[in-house]
């Protein structure tokens, strides 16, 4: 375990780019340092692929003056303690946090209207991702405004909030796309690529909105991923046994497609065969390095004459973190055995590498403050 110089007490899971390293570090416990921040302890910490990069050494950068990038996006945090004009909060209230703050460019309106979701000057930074420490440790100090409240009932699952933010907002922007169409849709198909956390959570979003909702994803059934799908009342179907173009007649026109494997090859292929008026939603960046070909003279010629739309969407913003902790709830009542099925693992802090070098399971998670 690496001690940095003149600091101690508060473990933390950290990265050094530079140094590519990655390994436990000490910090100084963080204090409350004006009237509208919020002393958090840290619950739990999700672990995804973007960690995975970033240990990688793919992806990722230490805040200025630091040589490491302390992990972790994905939290549920008890609060603390809480500034002299924080309003919303009180001590024992759980609380997620939105990952990405604001770029300090004054032209940048989204960011000046609290959108830093839309920044469109690249300023911006993400915690434990891009130049701001992240969750992976005791005590983390925050924004109250930067905070969302999470009911106590979700204790459980209330982690699984970022992850389903991803798919709030980009669900709710392809909704607003949909509204171009002038007529009613005589049914609503939908597409997930991929049975990760974020695909799988996703679904449950699709079908709780009555979308007959599909998952295309390479493990064989049976497995835990084809188990949620059933449970919840999506059809899983295995790249493996079927082809894409055997999946297109299995599904029939297709709707809407959320992607959540990274955007590979597959995801490209799939963009062939999407159906007419459709919708599709990129929620990742291919792998670096990952050579993708496409049929250019065919997407085109869909894309043009089946009015179809191409979407890329990234990171939440308040309203879909909002959004992610109300219809959490909803989806807990109505499938509470497959929400809590989506966690997988539960690993101390000082068996982090594991999770995120090693993954397996559905969804991987980091406790602090307790044996697991």
């Amino acid at each position: 375990m690496r001690r940095t110089k003149g600091l101690g007490g508060v473990k933390a899971g950290a990265v050094f780019p530079t140094e590519r390293r990655v390994e436990i570090v000490e910090l100084e416990e963080p204090r409350i340092s004006s009237a509208t921040e919020v002393k958090l302890r840290v619950l739990e910490v999700g672990v995804c692929g973007t960690d995975r990069e970033i240990c990688q050494f793919r992806h990722g950068a230490a805040p200025a003056g630091s040589e490491f990038l302390v992990l972790g996006h994905e939290l549920l945090a008890e609060v603390v303690e809480t500034g002299s004009e924080v309003r919303r909060f009180r001590p024992g209230d759980l609380a997620v946090p939105l990952v990405r703050l604001p770029c300090g460019h004054a032209g940048c309106a989204a960011c000046r209207g609290g959108r830093q979701d839309f920044c469109y000057t690249g300023g911006f930074r993400e915690r434990g991702i891009k130049e701001a420490h992240g969750f992976m440790t005791d005590f983390v100090v925050d924004e109250e405004t930067w905070l969302h409240p999470v009911p106590r009932e979700l204790r459980e699952v209330a982690v699984l909030v970022e992850p389903l933010s991803i798919a709030e907002k980009a669900l709710a922007e392809m909704r607003a796309i949909q509204q171009r169409l002038p007529y009613e849709r005589a049914g609503n198909r939908a597409l997930v690529l991929g049975a990760g956390p974020v695909g799988l959570l996703g679904a449950m979003a699709l079908v709780n909105a009555g979308w007959e909702t599909y998952i295309y994803s390479r493990e064989l059934p049976p497995n835990p991923r084809a188990d949620v799908a059933a449970a919840i009342g999506a059809t899983y179907v295995c790249s493996q046994i079927q082809s894409i173009s055997q999946l297109a007649q299995t599904v029939g026109n297709i709707d809407l497609v959320y992607e959540a494997i990274g955007a590979t090859q597959t995801a490209f292929d799939v963009l062939e065969v999407l159906g007419a008026d459709a919708v599709f939603c990129f929620t990742g960046v291919p792998r670096h390095g990952q050579p993708i070909s496409i049929q250019a003279d065919r997407l085109l010629y869909n894309l043009v004459l089946k009015n179809q739309v191409i979407l890329g969407t990234v990171n939440a913003g308040r309203e879909a973190s909002a959004a992610a902790v109300r219809d959490l709830s909803v989806l807990y009542q109505r499938w509470p055995a497959a929400v809590r099925a989506l966690i997988t693992g539960r690993y101390a802090l000082e068996d982090f590498r594991e999770p995120i070098l090693e993954p397996s399971g559905i969804k991987n998670v980091i406790v602090l403050g307790r044996k697991v």
